[in-house]
């Protein structure tokens, strides 16, 4: 087995379920600190947090991922234990194996290999975040933060979640759109259902609205992300009993949101909108995250280059799939780009990595390191 296969065996081996880390990030850093990176623990909250740096010259580029991972679930619908790495059929089977420790083994590796042999022209540093999984709030966020607040300047980001859809190196995301949820409460009284006239039925009354937001058509998206979309995802009135009119009917909704469109766009429709159906309503907003674009450039042309010299693959540009940790690096980092291995086990039973890929993502890290920060010749 490879050294990429062996950290991630170990790295899974661990149950990081958020926010705990579980020792993850210990042994990375004595990896790291072995190849000479310097390396800075950050502990905010519960939340544990690593920065590694080699060099101290500019260009500064970040590898960033997470050490954290969902819970198993019922571990009876595993086919083996979900700490417990297995290797069948070719793929390495644990949770995290995909999302994201495989991503994180194969940084590692790359990094040792290439200050080992290399020259390097600028700095490396790698951060990582139990955080990512769950609030997000004492993670990614808070070390973006500090580095701000002491001028740590990063010019290039590579967030490993895994991007691949159909096949390996497939995909790059240059961009994410934004999440805006709301908890809106549409405001009635409550009463028997045989007595309507001494009621005032919320259901009722938002129904029309609720018809118009849903086919409200925000944007039509640009040349980087789709539409902007709305989906109400819980829906709750009534105390239970069936002969009793409901006083206060609660809608949640999401929109995941383009630069087409902002956050005060969206609350000024949905103000409008409620006005215009007579409702008493009050609304709760909360944005966990605003949307961000790399344009094509230095980091996605290198990108694309490492991906289709190691695995021949030509990986497109995309901004599809849900939030990331590179949302928070976007307000510091100008080219923030995610790339990784296949998406399609992540957060089920049984999620797993092809073996195969593992070693390849560890290359393209690698050969990426070698196109950017490489010491080139005069």
């Amino acid at each position: 087995m490879s050294d990429s296969i062996d950290l991630l065996q170990s790295l899974v081996s661990k149950p990081s379920v958020t926010p705990d880390d579980a020792g993850c990030q210990k042994l990375i850093a004595e990896r790291l600190s072995a190849a000479g990176f310097g390396i800075e623990s950050m502990r905010f909250g519960e939340v544990d947090n690593l920065w590694a740096r080699y060099g101290t010259d500019a260009p500064l580029l970040v590898l960033a991922g997470h050490t954290d991972v969902v819970p198993p679930g019922d571990e009876s619908h595993w086919t083996t234990p979900p700490f417990e790495p297995t290797i069948r059929d070719g793929h390495l089977f644990a949770r995290g194996a995909a999302d994201m420790k495989g991503s994180v083994a194969a940084m590692v590796t790359a990094c040792e290999r290439f200050v080992a042999a290399n020259e390097l022209n600028g700095s490396i540093a790698v951060l990582l975040t139990s955080d990512e999984e769950g609030p997000a709030v004492d993670g990614t966020a808070k070390v973006v933060e500090a580095l701000h607040q002491r001028n740590e300047t990063i010019d290039y980001c590579v967030v490993g979640e895994p991007t691949s859809q159909d096949s390996f190196g497939d995909n790059i995301k240059n961009g994410r759109r934004g999440s805006l949820s709301a908890k809106l409460v549409i405001e009635g009284v409550q009463g028997h259902v045989a007595y309507p006239h001494l009621a005032d039925n919320p259901v009722h009354k938002a129904l029309s609205m609720l018809d118009e937001l849903v086919n409200i058509q925000w944007d039509k998206g640009d040349d980087n992300f789709p539409a902007t979309s709305l989906q109400i995802s819980n829906v709750a009135a009534g105390t239970g009993a069936g002969n009793v009119i409901p006083g206060e009917f609660t809608i949640d909704f999401n929109l995941r949101y383009s630069t087409a469109t902002s956050v005060g766009d969206v609350q000024t429709r949905v103000n409008a909108l409620l006005n215009k159906h007579g409702l008493s309503a009050r609304i709760n907003w909360h944005e966990s995250a605003a949307p961000f674009i790399t344009k094509p450039g230095s980091l996605t042309e290198a990108m694309r280059s490492a991906i289709k010299i190691i695995s021949g693959a030509d990986a497109a540009l995309g901004t599809g799939g849900g939030t990331s940790d590179g949302r928070f690096l976007a307000r510091t980092c100008k080219q923030v780009i995610e790339f990784g291995p296949l998406n399609t086990t992540i957060h089920q039973v049984d999620e797993c990595i092809k073996i195969s890929d593992i070693d390849t993502l560890s290359q393209i890290y690698e050969q990426l390191l070698v196109e950017l920060l490489g010491k080139r010749e005069n």
